[in-house]
C-alpha cells in the first residue's frame, strides 16, 4: 500500500512539474502544440491520482501500525481538506473549452493545489521513513 500512496504522489508532482512548463509557453489555448495536447491527460491524471488519496492513506497507516493514531488521523483531515479543494479547481480547469498557458499558471499559483503538494511531500517523507525503518529492523 506504501507503493499506492508513493505512485499517486508521484503522478501529482510529475504533472505539477508538466504544468509549470506549460504555463512558462504562454500558450493562448491547448490547440497546435504537443504540450497542448497532453495537458488535459495530465490534469485527469492528477483527479484520478487525487481520488481515493486520503483513504489509500488512512489504509496504509491502519494496516502498518503507525501511531499515534490520532496524529495520523488529524492529518489525514488537512490532507482531505487540501485534495478536496484542489480537485475542485482542477475540474473547474478541465470543464473549460479550452485550457491557455494563463489559466494553468493560476491553478499552478493555487494554494490549495500547493497546499496539497507540501502535505504529499510530508506524508511520503514520514511514511517511507517508517517503511526503510521497518525493513532495516527486520533484517538486523
Amino acid at each position: 500500500m506504501l507503493a499506492n500512496i508513493s505512485e499517486r504522489c508521484n503522478t501529482i508532482e510529475e504533472s505539477y512539474e508538466f504544468m509549470l512548463a506549460y504555463a512558462a509557453q504562454g500558450l493562448p489555448s491547448e490547440e497546435g502544440s504537443k504540450s497542448g495536447a497532453q495537458i488535459r491527460e495530465f490534469l485527469n491524471r492528477v483527479v484520478k491520482a487525487i481520488s481515493g488519496l486520503t483513504e489509500s492513506s488512512a489504509i496504509t497507516i491502519q494496516q502498518n501500525g503507525f501511531e499515534p493514531k490520532e496524529r495520523y488521523d488529524a492529518f489525514l483531515a488537512v490532507v482531505e481538506r487540501d485534495a478536496r479543494d484542489s480537485l475542485a479547481a482542477i475540474e473547474l480547469v478541465l470543464a473549460q473549452p479550452s485550457i491557455s498557458s494563463q489559466l494553468i499558471d493560476n491553478l499552478n499559483s493555487s494554494i490549495h493545489l500547493r497546499a496539497l503538494l507540501t502535505d504529499l511531500f510530508l506524508l511520503s517523507d514520514i511514511l517511507s521513513r517508517k517503511d526503510r525503518a521497518s525493513v532495516d529492523s527486520v533484517r538486523k
